[in-house]
C-alpha cells in the first residue's frame, strides 16, 4: 500500500522519466546498431575524422548554449505572464550564440585543417547543425511541464531518418563527409518535429514569441555564469578527442571514440531522472529544506547504484563487447572503456548537482569548478596522451570528472553539505547493511 501510496504521488514525474529514458533507451539501441555498422565501416582512421568532427562541432556550438536550460524551465514554471517573452529571448539569445560559433569554427578549419581538407568539409558540415540548435528551447517548454512525450517522438523521427540514411551510405559505398551529413539531417527533422509538436500542444504561438532586452538581460545576468560554465563543461567533455587528434592522429581517436560512445551512451540515465525531479525539488525547496535535503540524498543514493551498476557491467565485459560489436580493428579500445566507464559515478552525480546549484542559486562555483575540470583534463592531456595514447585521454576524463564533480566541492562552506550527500551515497550499500541490523 505505502508503495502504490509513492506511485500516485510521483506519478506523472515518473511517467515523464518514463518518457525521456525511452528516448535515450531508442537512440542507444538505434544509435548504437547503425554506430557499429558505420564504424566497421570506415575504419579506425575515418570513424576517427567523423568523431572528430562532432567534438569540434560540439566545442564551438558551446557558444550558443547560453547556459539557459534550468534557467528557462524555472522562469517558464515560475512566471507564466512572461513566458512568450523568455522563450522569443531565448531563442534570440541562442541564434546569436550558435552563428558566432558556426563562424568561429569555419574559421578553426581553415586555420588548422585548411580547405583543400577532407577535415574542413566534415567540420563544415557538421557544424551547420548549430544554426538549428535554438529550436532546443521547445524541449525546454516541455520538460517545464512535464510532457516529453512530445520531444521524445521528435527525437525518434530525426534518429530513424538518419539511421536509415546512414546505412544506405553504407551500402551504397560512400565517404565519411556524407555520414556527417547524415547526423545534420537528423537535426533538421527533429527541429522541425519539435516544431509541429509545440504548434499543436502549446497555447503560445511561435509568432507570439518576442525578443526582449530586459529579458535578455534579466536571463543573462542570472545565466552568464553558467553560460560559461558549460563551455567550460563541453571542453573537458569533448577536449579529449580533439588533443588526441592533434597529438596522436585520427586512428586514435577512432579508437578512443568507439570506448567513448559506449561509456557515455549511459549518461543520458541521470539527465531522464534529475529533469523530470527538477520542478519538483524546486517546490520542495519552498516548502521544506529538510524534505529537499532528503529528496536530494534519496537522488544521490538512486544515481550512485546505478552509475556503479553501470561501470562493474562495462568493466567485466568490455573486451568481448568490443569485440563483439566493433571487430578487431578496435580491440585497443576496450583498455580504454574500462578506465572512461568510471567517470559515470562523478556525471551521474553532477547531473542532481547541477540543479542543486540553480536551485540554491550557487552559479559561480559551477563556473569556478566547470573552468578548473577542463584546465585539469587538458593538462593531464598535455602530460598523458604522448605517453598512454588513448588511454591517457580517458585517465585524464576520470580524473577531471572527480576533481570537478566530487573534491572540489570540499573547499566551498556552501557546497560543503553537498560533499558528505555525495560521500555518503558512496556508502549506501553499507548503510542499507546497517539498517537491517539495527532492525
Amino acid at each position: 500500500m505505502k508503495i502504490f501510496s509513492i506511485y500516485k504521488r510521483l506519478k506523472r514525474y515518473l511517467h515523464n522519466t518514463l518518457w525521456i529514458m525511452s528516448d535515450k533507451i531508442a537512440s542507444l539501441g538505434v544509435g548504437f546498431l547503425v554506430t557499429v555498422v558505420v564504424a566497421r565501416y570506415l575504419g579506425p582512421e575515418e570513424f576517427g575524422i567523423f568523431s572528430y568532427a562532432i567534438s569540434v562541432s560540439a566545442l564551438f556550438a558551446a557558444a550558443g548554449h547560453m547556459g539557459l536550460s534550468g534557467l528557462v524551465i524555472r522562469e517558464i514554471v515560475q512566471k507564466p505572464d512572461e513566458r512568450d517573452a523568455t522563450l522569443g529571448t531565448t531563442l534570440g539569445l541562442k541564434f546569436i550564440g550558435m552563428v558566432l560559433g558556426y563562424a568561429l569554427l569555419i574559421v578553426y578549419a581553415f586555420i588548422y585543417e585548411g580547405v583543400a581538407s577532407i577535415e574542413f568539409a566534415v567540420l563544415v558540415v557538421a557544424g551547420a547543425a548549430m544554426l538549428l540548435g535554438p529550436f532546443d528551447i521547445i524541449d525546454f517548454w516541455f520538460q517545464a511541464f512535464l510532457q516529453a512525450r512530445y520531444v521524445t517522438f521528435s527525437r525518434l523521427a530525426g534518429l530513424v531518418i538518419s539511421s536509415v540514411t546512414k546505412l544506405s551510405f553504407v551500402f551504397l559505398g560512400l565517404g565519411v563527409v556524407y555520414f556527417v551529413a547524415a547526423n545534420l539531417l537528423q537535426t533538421i527533422v527533429t527541429a522541425a518535429a519539435l516544431i509541429i509538436a509545440y504548434k499543436i500542444k502549446s497555447k503560445i504561438r511561435i509568432s507570439e514569441w518576442y525578443f526582449s532586452w530586459e529579458k535578455a538581460k534579466e536571463l543573462f545576468s542570472q545565466g552568464w555564469v553558467i553560460y560559461l560554465g558549460s563551455i567550460f563543461a563541453v571542453i573537458y567533455l569533448k577536449v579529449d578527442q580533439v588533443m588526441l587528434r592533434w597529438l596522436e592522429g585520427s586512428e586514435a581517436v577512432g579508437v578512443y571514440a568507439v570506448a567513448a560512445q559506449l561509456s557515455e551512451a549511459w549518461y543520458f540515465v541521470p539527465v531522464a531522472i534529475v529533469a523530470s525531479f527538477f520542478p519538483k525539488l524546486i517546490k520542495l525547496r519552498e516548502e521544506s529544506l529538510e524534505k529537499f535535503n532528503k529528496r536530494l540524498q534519496q537522488l544521490f543514493d538512486l544515481l550512485f547504484v546505478l552509475a556503479v551498476g553501470v561501470a562493474v557491467v562495462m568493466t567485466l565485459l568490455s573486451e568481448w563487447i568490443i569485440v563483439l560489436f566493433f571487430g578487431g580493428h578496435y580491440t585497443e579500445s576496450a583498455s580504454v572503456l574500462v578506465i572512461h566507464t568510471w567517470a559515470a559515478v562523478f556525471i551521474f552525480m553532477r547531473a542532481a548537482f547541477s540543479r542543486w546549484i540553480l536551485i540554491e542559486n550557487a552559479l559561480m562555483f559551477s563556473l569556478i569548478t566547470q573552468g578548473a575540470g577542463a584546465l585539469v583534463n587538458v593538462v593531464l592531456n598535455l602530460f598523458l596522451i604522448p605517453s598512454f595514447g588513448a588511454k591517457g585521454a580517458a585517465y585524464g576524463t576520470l580524473i577531471s570528472y572527480a576533481f570537478a564533480s566530487f573534491f572540489s566541492l570540499l573547499f566551498y562552506s556552501k557546497t560543503r553539505p553537498v560533499f558528505f550527500m555525495m560521500l555518503k551515497s558512496f556508502v549506501f550499500p553499507f548503510r542499507c547493511f546497517r539498517v537491517k541490523v539495527s532492525k
